[in-house]
């Protein structure tokens, strides 16, 4: 009697991973009326997983681009050292101020008053002001201010009772070029009375735009002399602040900028006086991360709930395919690689459009205000009339490894489901 040649089926000593696992995973895939298309169920999926990527990608931009651009206002107009008297007065500041400048890697240094002050318009405006003292060659060279200059000029700053204002402040009082603002301070001449407040007139020399609303709406600059003068502070200074080629490394130019000033004083850089400011972006950012992240937490369950689904939808295939050689390893992993498959697929285009939003979000932004009339960044709510999206390579990478490991984490449970089936159980009834 002649033996019968079994032939062995497409299943029988296949490796992991094969072909034949992958065919049947991007079957299971693909839509049964359209095979060019994914499934619903792997639409959806995916489509949750690329909003997930996309706006973590944008929302975490956003944060960088706000807080580099808010800290490169305030360091443009505030310095990245500051250097007080331990005991005022500050003695000789000029020559400290030569010693500091002279240590590699400060780019200036300047001597400072800075002092809070009334300030009011012959119009009737009225409004407080922080009134910093400074020399003309030190005003044109501060980075907030060069090259902001948008009405009026520098030039001989220092000669008369000059004024510089930010644009904030001109239009609240009203003022423009060579009109007069007055400065009061209640501190003023010591009289037999008793003291009595100051009040001292100064015409407009210059406006400019910061970009920062609070800071355009509080700063004023008055030359040096003058406002030793006005707040009675004959030869003295409030501050030295120096301006560092490099802010990140402050550390390593603060021992020799100590060593510099060379009498006691206190010293602080730019991090520890806006260390409040610095460590709310940071929670704000930490809060955003974990409540954006969640929308990929959603579209992680979407792959639960679709596998699932799909496990019930295919059950008759996964016993046929069982009762023809296939391991509890193969159909395993055939699932595994449908959620993996929905993870890649998902944040390759969350990072596409991710990308595509942040470096078009001015044109999305102008176009969303022509057609709704609504600002979706007001300037007067974010302090900084522009944002920069600032995409860090590094974020990127930690959303599609999380998203990855998200989406791995969630075709375990399905994948061990569609293992687990038992064949006969499930051809009983065909």
């Amino acid at each position: 009697m002649a033996k019968v040649k079994i032939s062995p089926t497409p299943f029988e000593g296949a490796k992991p991973f094969s072909l034949m696992e992958w065919m049947v995973a991007l079957r299971y895939m693909r839509s049964r009326r359209h095979p060019w298309l994914p499934s619903a169920l792997a639409g959806f999926s995916i489509l949750g997983i690329a909003i997930g990527v996309m706006a973590l990608i944008a929302v975490m931009a956003a944060m960088n681009g706000f807080q580099q651009e808010l800290l490169h206002k305030l360091i443009g107009v505030n310095g990245h050292f500051f250097v007080q008297a331990a005991e005022p007065p500050f003695k000789n500041y000029d020559e400290v101020v030569k010693r500091i400048a002279a240590v590699p890697g400060v780019r200036q240094a300047l001597p400072l008053i800075e002092e809070p002050s009334g300030i009011s318009s012959s119009y009737g405006a009225q409004s407080g002001a922080l009134v910093r003292g400074i020399r003309e060659e030190g005003i044109k060279r501060l980075p907030g201010i060069e090259g902001n200059v948008i009405a009026g000029s520098l030039d001989d700053f220092d000669k008369d009772d000059s004024i510089a204002l930010g644009k904030g402040m001109a239009d609240k009082m009203g003022v423009g070029i060579d009109d007069t603002v007055s400065l009061l301070v209640a501190k003023g001449a010591q009289t037999p009375f008793g003291v009595t407040p100051r009040l001292k007139p100064f015409k407009v020399k210059a406006i400019f735009e910061i970009g920062m609303q609070d800071l355009d709406g509080l700063i004023v600059y008055v030359p040096l002399a003058q406002a030793q003068a006005f707040f009675n502070k004959d030869n003295d200074i409030t501050l030295i602040e120096a301006f560092v080629d490099d802010p990140s490394q402050v550390d390593q130019i603060r021992p020799q900028i100590e060593q510099a000033v060379g009498v006691p004083a206190f010293i602080t850089d730019w991090r520890q006086r806006f260390k409040s400011l610095t460590d709310s972006l940071g929670m704000i950012r930490a809060v955003a991360f974990f409540v954006v992240s969640m929308v990929s937490v959603v579209a992680a369950l979407l792959i639960v709930m679709g596998l699932i689904m799909l496990v019930k939808d295919k059950t008759h295939d996964i016993a046929i395919m069982r009762t023809m050689g296939s391991t509890r390893g193969a159909m395993m992993r055939i699932f595994l690689l449908i959620g993996i498959a929905n993870g890649v697929l998902g944040s390759v285009l969350g990072v596409i459009l991710g990308l595509g939003l942040t470096h078009n979000f001015e044109s999305i932004r102008a176009f969303v205000v022509h057609i709704t009339g609504i600002d979706i960044f007001p300037s007067n709510l974010f302090l900084i009339n522009q944002l920069p999206l600032v995409v860090d390579p590094r974020e990127v990478m930690l959303t599609v490894v999380m998203t990855l490991c998200l989406s791995l984490l969630a075709t375990l449970y399905p994948s061990r489901r569609a293992a687990g089936l038992d064949p006969v159980e499930a051809l009983r009834y065909e």
